[in-house]
């Protein structure tokens, strides 16, 4: 039986049981679309958190105060306090030749205010190389002074903090209150997003040593130190190392990671999630292949008539396993096709709801649900098919 043939004698068989074959369809579409969608939330939201790590800057080193290893018991109560991390620490980094910038960081929580209107927001103590350290882009106005020990009262605020306390109005030159102090605005920064679950359009800016004062701070939150090449990564890890156990007294009681570290980590964790998630939705697949082969168990038992006159008219028995198989395969493959569809306007649908996911099944989930949903109407299909393949004609033909 010529290719063509088989196909349109395959495609009528189906026909025949329209509620059996549409049950069938639908269970493998339903099953295909549960990979793909799980799959798709496993992959888009790897990609989300990759990408808000990369947006931290360019060849980034990050210098934290505290040890990385684990002592038991409590550390204050030990004694074990971390030590704190200087202005002075931070530019004695600019000392190693592998380094391009640094960028001492403050961080803290106070409420903003201008004019009747006051929020609270993030505040951000910094050094003007805070702005080509982190990329972020100025609006309007001008950066932090130079200084980078300046205790200048100014500040950058983010875009929405800026229009919630201004309006239309332009803020350049206004004096906000932070906290119990008051500072002039100096410039306002572009729209920026988010960035690690931190609003850039919410957060104020403020010189390192002001903020430091603001906060009653003793020491920085996190240096971070930009290397001047991708290459140089591991030289500038190494020379923050050896500069800051020289100045901590022997001891390297700071913790240094790079940004590559981190995005590997979070990347291989959320990429084997996702292929875990996925081989559990696979399940509902091979709950389908199951199926198939239980239909066409009972399809051949209720068509023996039809073997039985096929092989009374020469056909052989490679021609019957290749007719059945060929059911079961196109019952799977219409399925998995279908379910590709639902699984693309699923994933879009949800995109569309939550914008910082982005819609699209990937390429390989797509590829993988075809290949699974094959594999299941092959596999289950040669039983039944063998199974009409050695049917005798004659017994056939009298359905017995």
């Amino acid at each position: 039986m010529r290719f063509g043939d088989g196909f349109v004698f395959c495609a009528q068989s189906l026909l025949k049981q329209r509620m059996r074959s549409l049950l069938i369809v639908l269970s493998m579409a339903i099953g295909t679309a549960g990979v793909v969608l799980l799959t798709w939330l496993g992959d888009s939201a790897r990609r989300y958190i990759v990408g808000q790590f990369q947006s931290l800057g360019t060849n980034l080193v990050i210098v934290l105060p505290g040890r990385n290893e684990t002592r038991g018991g409590v550390p204050f109560l030990l004694g074990e306090t971390p030590r704190d991390l200087t202005i002075a620490d931070a530019q004695a980094l600019l000392r190693s030749p592998a380094i391009a910038r640094i960028a001492p960081l403050v961080v803290g929580g106070v409420p903003i205010g201008h004019g009747g209107r006051e929020r609270d927001t993030t505040v951000l103590g910094s050094t003007r190389t805070l702005m080509p350290v982190r990329h972020l882009v100025l609006g309007s106005g001008d950066f932090l002074p130079d200084d980078a020990q300046s205790g200048e009262s100014v500040c950058v605020l983010g875009a929405t903090v800026c229009e919630e306390l201004f309006g239309p109005a332009s803020p350049l030159g206004e004096f906000v209150r932070v906290g119990n102090r008051r500072f002039r605005v100096c410039g306002v920064l572009a729209k920026g997003g988010t960035s690690i679950g931190t609003d850039l359009d919410e957060i104020v800016v403020l010189p390192l040593e002001a903020s430091m004062a603001l906060f009653d701070s003793p020491g920085l939150f996190r240096i971070l130190v930009e290397a001047r090449s991708r290459e140089a990564i591991p030289a500038a890890v190494a020379e923050c190392e050896r500069i800051l156990r020289e100045r901590h007294r022997g001891e390297l009681d700071c913790t240094v990671i790079t940004q590559d570290a981190v995005v590997s980590t979070f990347d291989s964790i959320l990429g084997a999630l996702t292929a875990a998630v996925a081989g559990i939705a696979s399940i509902a697949l091979v709950v389908a292949g199951i199926l198939i082969m239980n239909v066409m168990v009972v399809a051949v038992t209720q068509r023996k008539a039809e073997v039985g006159l096929l092989k009374a008219l020469g056909a052989e028995r490679a021609t019957i396993r290749r007719t059945f198989l060929g059911e079961a395969l196109m019952m799977s493959f219409g399925g998995c096709a279908l379910g590709l569809l639902l699984g693309e306007l699923g994933s879009r649908a949800v995109a569309h709801s939550f914008p910082a996911l982005r819609g699209g099944v990937p390429g390989w989930a797509a590829v993988a649900a075809v290949l699974v949903a094959g594999g299941s109407g092959l596999l289950f299909g040669v039983m039944p098919a063998a199974r009409a393949a050695r049917l005798d004609p004659v017994l056939a033909l009298a359905r017995r």
